[in-house]
């Protein structure tokens, strides 16, 4: 079995700060798994968080490199309109809101937590974030996180159900629940979540699947994800996916990732921002 690429590729995806394994006594029930069909026919288009709030286009995986989001609108705008909106002389005010940038911990967490307390889904996934590597200011906490990431992926917030699904299969911070795991990742994959399409792919490679892994992987690579794409080039190399299957794969991919393309995310690349 050629199980060394996946693996390889899941080890560079887990770069989060593992905190103590902690038992949680009380788990809000996990969602139900979904239908096979389901989870393979649905989730071809990116999830609408992964769209710039200014110029409407998809935003390259990973999305967090390539974009930021202010904690005053919870709106993500690419590293091309950030810098577009500096060169316009918008340098200490979000892009989409005109919200002055909070400076400090504490003035952040205060923005996130006003949104939090109205219900906000994204603000409710953020704070579990800083909750669960210990940021803003904040104690680490794995069970607050969980508890706010459950109440965001029920906000309708993909990302929340991705976090979710990561710690729970993996036991990052929490005792291992790999299908508590598995259907949180489902329920982002079918809303367009690309990392979670990839994780899903990486269960069924080791459990050799090899043909519903190639599936999840087409889903994602024809979505830009790179190393997606990669992960196809190496089973059809080890003979587990088809030449048909990869060049679409390889078209696909080009295609999205053209589609991503504006000059003012080639500026900011090419200055690095």
């Amino acid at each position: 079995m050629a199980a060394t690429p996946p693996r390889a590729i899941a080890a560079a995806m887990d770069r989060r700060t593992v905190p103590p394994k902690l038992t949680l006594t009380e788990r809000p029930e996990p969602p139900a798994p979904a239908h096979p069909r389901r989870l393979m026919e649905s989730g071809h288009d990116r999830a609408q968080g992964d769209t710039c709030t200014i110029c409407y286009l998809y935003v390259e995986s990973p999305v967090g490199k390539h974009s930021k989001m202010n904690v005053c609108c919870m709106k993500r705008v690419c590293n091309g309109c950030f810098l577009a909106a500096h060169q316009r002389g918008l340098l200490d005010r979000c892009p989409f809101c005109r919200t002055a940038i909070p400076t400090g911990d504490a003035a952040e967490l205060a923005m996130i937590q006003k949104r939090v307390d109205r219900g906000d889904a994204e603000a409710t996934q953020r704070l579990g974030n800083q909750y669960y590597h210990g940021e803003l200011g904040l104690v680490k906490d794995v069970p607050r996180a969980i508890e706010l990431w459950t109440r965001a992926a029920e906000l309708g917030s993909v990302d929340a159900h991705n976090d979710l699904g990561f710690v729970y299969y993996y036991g990052h911070g929490v005792e291992v629940d790999k299908p508590r795991g598995i259907r949180h990742c489902q329920q982002a994959a079918i809303k367009g979540h690309v990392e979670s399409r990839l994780y899903l792919g990486l269960v069924d490679y080791d459990n050799e699947d090899y043909k519903s892994a190639v599936q999840h992987w087409m889903i994602s690579a024809m979505m830009g994800h790179e190393d997606s794409l990669n992960l196809i080039k190496e089973m059809f190399k080890e003979g587990q996916a088809s030449k048909a299957q990869y060049a679409e794969a390889l078209r696909g991919h080009r295609d999205a990732v053209e589609e991503m393309k504006s000059p003012q995310r080639e500026e900011a690349k090419r200055l690095g921002v």
